[in-house]
């Protein structure tokens, strides 16, 4: 599929809630090297949402649902083989994590480790190079990571998901997996047994389970699609903001997997208005240029934020400032514009290449036509001279800019 056929079947606006989300989780994980004592808020209230980063990975784990089915519900729910969708996740998902990996390896050795967690050894390395940093405790390279492992393992029964969807229906799917992630967490303060599955987040399934089923939308009527959807995500996300409110980020940490449930509803709401073009003002701030490209290069941001945020806390601004607004300002200042740079540039080397070329043969020949010479036979003296032909058109490049086709 060309990039112009892949931008036409794009959801506009998929990519700039990516952008969005991982640029708060940035300023997120700022204040909290900036006002120490989380879940507490230390710091002024007028700044207290900036403690609820963790709705950010929320937001991750239902939109990536959604988009990984709005090429299946295209055409009839159909995956289109277990094995090039596992093939195409890896492709897209490891060559970035496994080289952020290393970058956060080096930075916890050279300039400082996450916090609370020693450097990591030969253990974390490989916990975390296999996606099992929920099944095995170990140092933490990077604290974003794990939710990397988690969305891994949801794609494991995105196949089965799926195939509920088309055999019976997206609202059985979901009402399924509910009920299974409800009655562990209810089970879970009772059971050992089963209180050993929290950590692996249950509640996740739920919002990828229902951001795959929103996806629907896409197969919707005009009347459905015509229904005010921006005010139905709005009706759902008030009484949820007004709970956190009331009950503060100590109540917020302790019940992420409740809270986390009472926010899917507004989250699948919100996906649907922006899919069905309901939500315009928040469309177009999702659809301008800038935001559009933060969204190209989100995973890369999320990936390698968590260590510059950490060493230009720990070793530039922490000596010579003491907790506070004047350290978060200056702190934000630095690390924006390095986060920013510095994803960029590592998503044109790790990321948008692999969204770009699907395979090894075809990265290799896009990066011999971009960087290799062509190679000239010799030719004998004796013989004529060729006659010359005309210039042929130069091979494209590597893209550095451009959307990762859907699933």
């Amino acid at each position: 599929m060309t990039a112009e056929a892949t931008a036409q079947r794009r959801v506009t606006g998929l990519d700039g809630i990516r952008g969005l989300a991982a640029l708060f989780v940035v300023v997120h994980h700022t204040y909290l090297e900036s006002f120490p004592g989380y879940p507490v808020n230390t710091g002024p209230s007028w700044l207290v949402w900036l403690l609820y980063g963790h709705l950010a990975v929320v937001v991750f784990i239902a939109l990536s649902g959604f988009s990984l089915a709005v090429a299946p519900a295209r055409r009839d729910w159909q995956l289109g083989g277990k094995a090039r969708f596992a093939h195409r996740r890896a492709w897209r998902i490891l060559p970035p994590y496994w080289a952020a990996l290393i970058f956060s390896v080096i930075m916890a050795w050279v300039v400082a480790p996450q916090p609370g967690s020693p450097p990591p050894d030969g253990k974390a390395v490989a916990v975390y190079g296999l996606l099992l940093q929920d099944v095995f405790g170990s140092s933490v390279p990077n604290g974003a990571f794990w939710s990397i492992a988690v969305e891994a393992q949801l794609y494991l029964v995105f196949p089965l998901l799926l195939l509920t969807v088309r055999r019976i229906s997206g609202v059985v799917m979901v009402t399924a997996v509910t009920l299974v992630v409800v009655t562990v967490g209810a089970l879970a303060p009772h059971v050992h047994v089963v209180s050993m599955l929290m950590r692996f987040t249950p509640q996740m399934a739920v919002l990828f389970a229902l951001g795959l089923a929103t996806a629907g939308i896409l197969r919707a009527s005009d009347r459905v699609r015509n229904l005010p959807w921006q005010w139905f995500a709005l009706a759902a996300t008030v009484p949820v903001v007004i709970l956190c409110a009331v009950e503060g980020t100590v109540w917020w940490e302790h019940e992420h997997f409740w809270a986390d449930l009472a926010w899917a509803p507004a989250i699948g709401l919100m996906l649907v208005a922006v899919a069905t073009g309901k939500a315009r003002i928040f469309k177009k701030l999702l659809d301008t240029a800038p935001v559009r490209e933060l969204g190209k290069f989100s995973y890369s941001l999320y990936l390698i934020h968590a260590p510059i945020v950490v060493g230009i806390s720990a070793k530039v601004i922490g000596p010579h400032m003491q907790p506070g607004l004047p350290r978060f300002f200056a702190t934000l200042a630095l690390v924006l514009p390095l986060s920013l740079v510095g994803a960029r540039l590592f998503a044109a080397v790790f990321e948008i290449p692999f969204t770009r070329y699907r395979s090894w043969a075809a990265l290799r020949d896009a990066a011999r036509s971009r960087f290799g010479r062509p190679t000239v036979a010799p030719t004998s003296p004796a013989a004529p001279a060729p006659p010359v032909a005309p210039a042929a058109p130069v091979a494209p490049a590597i893209a550095l800019t451009t959307s990762a086709e859907p699933e």
